[in-house]
């Protein structure tokens, strides 16, 4: 069995992330998204409600799971007994901090690839922080992230979308 990993953060997972799983979901037996815990940032949205929205944006589909991790994701894949882990990349700007991870990861573990993977063009652009901020000023995301992460921002935000009391 072919299984891989894809980490992030996903503080929201975009309809952007969601394309890169089903891409991955082609290629791969397995694919376990799995939620970063990284302590030097604070998120919106807790390690468990992110884990959460994954669970509940990729319930339909069938070779897919979601967990999280701390510490450095090639230990987390080997744990998992991965191939490989799944990056995304949106623009030429993402290249150059992932292709020194994907270095980096080689040289802590030479048994574990990275595959880089694009999501399709009209996701880009798309990124958690452009989501927070957008839903910060109660903007429309519904075209941006699935409609449960919709419900979570604005439950976040309930001011800004005229739900509070």
């Amino acid at each position: 069995m072919k299984r891989v990993i894809y980490p992030g953060m996903f503080d929201p997972v975009t309809n952007g992330h969601i394309d890169v799983v089903k891409r991955a979901m082609e290629l791969f037996d397995e694919v376990i998204v799995t939620v970063g815990r990284n302590p030097a940032k604070v998120g919106l949205f807790s390690t468990e409600e992110r884990v959460e929205m994954l669970r509940e944006s990729l319930k339909d589909f069938e070779n897919v799971r979601v967990d999280s991790f701390d510490g450095l994701m090639v230990d987390h894949a080997r744990e998992l007994g991965a191939i490989g882990i799944i990056r995304g990349l949106r623009a030429i700007t993402d290249f150059e901090y992932e292709f020194q991870m994907a270095l980096m990861n080689r040289k802590l573990s030479n048994d574990i690839k990275t595959i880089f993977l694009m999501p399709h063009e009209k996701y880009t652009y798309l990124n958690s922080t452009i989501i927070r901020n957008l839903a910060m000023f109660g903007a429309d995301v519904s075209k941006f992230v699935p409609p449960f992460v919709e419900q979570k921002l604005k439950e976040k935000y309930p001011k800004q979308y005229g739900l509070e009391q």
